[in-house]
């Protein structure tokens, strides 16, 4: 459903995802603003875009929307080219994977997201009970996606896809989401104004793209309509009918923390190279917590695979088919362990109990608001307190951290927390 982010080492680099910025902002915050890097056409940009429209309408056509649709959703319709720079802007900052997940697991996200299973228990156990799906699952996939249909972006998507089916890389593909939105509006489903989303065309409470909406979305509320934008049940349930498609294994778990005892090789191991748990007990691996490793529905011939996101100092987990199944919703290993360890978190489980091989630890959203009102009480012009480490935020650190003698990384971590929390409180001595 979006491009890929993957890991080099133990460091996340983000590359750019369909529906990345909303994850992205909402947990490390990506909000650097790129250079532009579109240059100003021979042809006047609104000929040339309407010029593309005119020629993609045989093929939306071909496609399975109607012409009266097609001419009417692009009669108007104009480029966005800002997305254009998105698409081809790739950042040139990472973020350790502790980063990452500190932000988009946090308390304040296993807090809301207990509420929403409260609230939603009776929708939810119907979900549960049609695909299989524990409810803390689905329910992490909606906090992750859109902090629970609080961030679900604003681009107009006919407007974004239009622009990208005409303009910059993968315009097959795009054309392909935008065709497909244009469906989902001949359908009925859903209005224009309604299909608003991320830049690059994933909308609603879970975040599908146009095509995987057509694919995967379900009518659950009963009105007649697939509706993932104002019905929860219908998003609920859709998210949990994608994973059953990707080959959720219902009554198994999706993986597991453990420990690797000391000496053992684990040279070529991976998520993709599952052997027999039996393969697993025989090296001497145990649960994190010291429990023995069958449990459960699990048996010594269920394949795992061993995983290591910050290598073998760091936590390291037994994963099954159905962290597979959570991979497939956003390739991505990282993405993938925000949502398991949410859903755990969801249940009642603590955090990871082996610490990250880091002496900088990761901060909640909280504590990066926390780090942008002591900026903004030195008088640093950085905007609102919102937990969103943008640029402003990333080189006001750089300032103090030049100032304390500090590496100058720019990060919103632990170190630069305590150090400013601690000046702060001279401050208040008498």
């Amino acid at each position: 459903m979006r491009y890929s982010s993957f890991f080099v080492g133990t460091t996340l680099l983000f590359t750019v995802h369909a529906q990345a910025e909303l994850v992205i902002n909402d947990s490390i915050s990506s909000t650097v603003t790129p250079p532009s890097q579109i240059t100003t056409p021979v042809t006047p940009v609104s000929d040339r875009f309407q010029s593309c429209l005119a020629n993609l309408r045989s093929q939306a056509i071909n496609s399975g929307v109607n012409a009266s649709t097609y001419d009417r959703y692009t009669q108007n319709l104009t480029p966005d080219y800002s997305v254009v720079e998105k698409l081809n802007y790739q950042p040139e900052f990472s973020t350790p994977i502790w980063d990452y997940l500190s932000g988009l697991v946090d308390d304040e996200r296993v807090r809301d997201g207990q509420q929403k299973i409260a609230q939603y228990r009776s929708v939810l156990n119907q979900v549960s009970q049609t695909y299989g799906v524990p409810a803390e699952t689905v329910v992490a996939v909606w906090g992750v996606e859109s902090n629970y249909g609080n961030i679900s972006g604003k681009y107009p998507l006919l407007q974004s896809l239009g622009t990208l089916s005409c303009e910059g890389r993968r315009q097959s593909y795009f054309r392909t989401e935008f065709f497909a939105a244009m469906r989902i509006l001949q359908r009925g489903d859903l209005t224009e104004e309604q299909m608003k989303g991320s830049w690059a065309g994933a909308f609603g409470h879970t975040q599908f793209m146009p095509s995987t909406y057509e694919r995967l979305a379900v009518d659950f509320d009963g009105d007649g309509r697939r509706d993932l934008v104002s019905s929860v049940p219908d998003a609920l349930a859709s998210t949990a009918n994608f994973l059953k498609k990707a080959g959720w294994q219902t009554g198994m778990p999706w993986g597991f923390e453990v420990k690797i005892p000391q000496g053992m090789s684990v040279a070529g191991e991976s998520r993709r190279n599952k052997k027999p748990l039996s393969y697993w007990i025989a090296q001497g691996l145990t649960r994190a917590d010291g429990s023995t490793i069958v449990q459960g529905n699990l048996t010594t011939t269920t394949p795992a695979g061993l995983m290591m996101p910050a290598g073998a100092n760091g936590p390291s987990f037994l994963v099954f088919k159905n962290f597979d199944a959570i991979y497939g919703y956003n390739a991505a290993e990282s993405y993938a362990l925000a949502i398991a360890h949410l859903s755990d978190r969801l249940q009642g489980a603590g955090p990871f109990l082996t610490p990250w091989p880091t002496d900088d630890a990761g901060t909640s959203r909280a504590e990066r608001r926390e780090i942008q009102r002591l900026l903004l009480s030195k008088g640093y012009d950085i905007g609102e307190a919102d937990g969103l480490i943008g640029d402003k935020t990333r080189q006001a650190i750089q300032k103090e951290q030049v100032r304390l003698g500090l590496n100058p990384t720019g990060r919103a971590g632990q170190q630069i927390l305590r150090v400013l929390r601690n000046e702060q409180a001279q401050k208040m001595l008498p």
